[in-house]
């Protein structure tokens, strides 16, 4: 979509002109910020340039969870030492495994310490759109987990109240964080938050705009929408096919925008025909989106004038059980997953297409109403299509464990009935919380069951964007963690029914996911397929991603480059456009020649149906 240029180009744009201190910070697990400024940056605000009050940031999230743990050890111990079944030694491992939601968990509390900064204003570059959304309801879940201490605090004040005595005041942590919540909040508030929502013409982008709006307003954040940025918009086409094309889906999306947002202040970004970075390049595209100044941009130096050696061959068909996407948000990862389930139905392949994004496009592309259970498409009995739901999975299972809570901390023994009912409220109390990172957990869960339910089924999923993908791809390792932790601390209560219950149900899930992780890794049962653009922000991303792929050891089948610009332009911004493809293309032939390499052509129409599916999958280009 070109979000981190967008916020980039803001910044620069705004530090330049307001000559105010101005921080630039990436929440995105997969940074770009260092990419679209060519320079390092790291998780130290740094000053960008030295004639500019402009400061960046890339939030280390581990790194932050784990200073926020350290500073707050003490005082969650004493909670839990002093309102659950659970003692300090038990508790204690717990805090210093890794958790999955960690990014969004530290993009909370780096909110927070930057409301007592330096800095006049502060600039967000946020995952992509479904992490994003989940960002927004951190401040109402941790409202929820503060309800859960002072739940777990209260204890003693519940026993006097009981059997008389003094009640202690409220726990210091309790307080402290409930404080931080309200802080958090309010900067979050419409008086001093700007929400600015970046589309393209294209409809997928647009209809999960409209999506992530009715997100916000059902949401507890309260957030609205203050301005929407039309990026790689076209408004003079000249006698391009192409471009005219483009100038009429600019149109169309123009007149969406505002019957969609109506009161929103919509802001045209032309396409400057090639990537744009550097304090310069930026300084220019913001000033073009934000003060409405025509676009004039340097000509660029571009080396490459000819496209590598290429050949037409058909679409690969997916050769393992589970079938994996992968890459940057905004390549087309959904259109080539589901283009890859379609080849797979012309070989006769029962397949199953899954999306686990929290922001799904299935339902575009297939162009009919995708729900949390395999639903027929195309009119083909055996292609199916499933949007995750992981929060409801995860209610699901907590809505389980309440009844098996309430049945077995209910004691009819009048000495234990108050300590044990205490507890249940306390566990109650927890199951109320969405944990961070929810959807890593259930998906893998979910992932799991189909593939069992699906054993003559090719399962094709398409993942979250970069960052939130390699989180799940090592949920299973910090699951399995997390199990041994909770088994070996449930061994020590083996007398209650419930921590008996509790550790039959994790060491079933341990099992699950050790299977599943296994699954993974081997190239028997799994392959993963990259999908990147012939750009250079994402052409550094697939690299990064390449190498934890590696670390990972899952089984790379290809990288899909997609949308490339094959025919010759007959215009001046189509020919600028793929020579700047060309320079990409030859430094991902360098990089990659290892990988197969394929490459899906430039289509002027959407890929959406049986007939857009078609368009798409009747050639890919690979090397000679």
């Amino acid at each position: 979509m070109g979000k981190t240029t967008t916020a980039a180009a803001y910044a620069t744009w705004r530090a330049a002109t307001s000559k105010r201190g101005l921080l630039l910070v990436s929440t995105d697990p997969a940074h770009s910020l260092a990419d679209v400024f060519q320079t390092k940056i790291s998780d130290r605000s740094r000053r960008i340039s030295p004639r500019l009050p402009l400061f960046a940031r890339e939030i280390d999230a581990a790194a932050e969870v784990r200073k926020f743990l350290e500073q707050q050890r003490e005082g969650i111990l004493s909670v839990v030492e002093s309102g659950t079944l659970f003692s300090r030694e038990e508790v204690e491992p717990l805090l210093d495994a890794a958790i999955p939601g960690m990014s969004e968990i530290a993009a909370l509390l780096v909110i927070h310490s930057l409301l007592k900064s330096r800095y006049d204003e502060v600039v967000l570059d946020t995952a992509p759109m479904g992490h994003t959304l989940r960002l927004f309801d951190m401040p109402a879940h941790f409202a929820r987990f503060v309800e859960f201490l002072d739940t777990a605090a209260s204890r003693n004040r519940v026993l006097a109240a009981h059997f008389g005595g003094s009640a202690k005041a409220l726990n210091p942590t309790v307080v402290r964080w409930r404080e931080m919540v309200n802080d958090v909040e309010h900067a979050l508030g419409a008086e001093r938050t700007r929400l600015v929502l970046v589309s393209t013409p294209e409809t997928f982008s647009l209809n999960e705009s409209a999506r992530a709006r009715d997100f916000l307003r059902s949401s507890e954040s309260g957030l609205e929408i203050s301005s929407v940025v039309l990026n790689r918009a076209v408004v003079r086409a000249g006698n391009c096919a192409v471009c005219k094309e483009s100038a009429s889906r600019t149109r169309t999306a123009l007149k969406f925008v505002a019957r969609e947002f109506p009161g929103t202040e919509p802001l045209v970004a032309e396409d400057g025909a090639r990537p744009i970075s550097g304090i310069s390049e930026l300084q220019v595209f913001g000033a073009h989106i934000f003060a409405q100044k025509e676009l004039r941009l340097p000509t660029a130096k571009i080396s490459v004038s000819k496209l590598p050696e290429l050949k037409q061959e058909p679409w690969p068909v997916p050769g393992a059980q589970l079938t994996l996407t992968v890459g940057k948000g905004g390549v087309g990862k959904t259109t080539v997953s589901a283009g890859l389930a379609f080849r797979a139905r012309q070989e006769d392949q029962a397949v199953t297409i899954c999306s686990i994004d929290p922001s799904p496009s299935l339902d575009d592309v297939f162009e009919a109403q995708i729900a949390d259970v395999p639903t027929a498409v195309l009119g083909d009995r055996k292609l199916h299509a499933i949007e995750l739901d992981a929060l409801q999975e995860y209610r699901r299972w907590a809505d389980r464990m309440r009844d098996s809570i309430s049945r077995a901390l209910s004691s009819e023994n009048r000495g234990l009935h108050v300590d044990l009912s205490f507890d249940r409220d306390v566990l109650l109390a927890l199951l109320d919380v969405v944990p961070p990172g929810v959807d890593e957990i259930f998906a893998l869960f979910r992932l799991f069951d189909l593939m069992q339910a699906a054993r003559k089924h090719t399962l094709i999923i398409d993942m979250s964007p970069t960052g939130h993908a390699l989180e799940l791809l090592r949920t299973p390792d910090r699951v399995l963690a997390w199990c041994r932790l909770l088994l070996k601390t449930l061994a020590a209560h083996r007398t209650l029914p419930f921590a008996r219950d509790a550790a039959v149900e994790i060491a079933a899930i341990s099992q699950r996911v050790r299977e599943l992780a296994s699954r993974l890794r081997d190239k028997k049962s799994s392959e993963f397929y990259v999908v990147m653009l012939a750009e250079p922000l994402p052409g550094r991303e697939t690299l990064r991603l390449m190498n934890s792929l590696q670390q990972l050891s899952a089984p790379v089948a290809g990288i899909i480059v997609n949308r490339v610009i094959v025919a010759q332009p007959k215009c001046s911004r189509c020919r600028m456009t793929q020579r700047s493809q060309f320079e990409s293309l030859d430094r991902i032939v360098k990089k990659f020649r290892a990988t197969p390499l394929m490459f899906v052509q430039e289509c002027a129409k959407s890929p959406a149906g049986r007939r857009g599916l078609e368009r798409l999958t009747k050639s890919m280009l690979r090397l000679v």
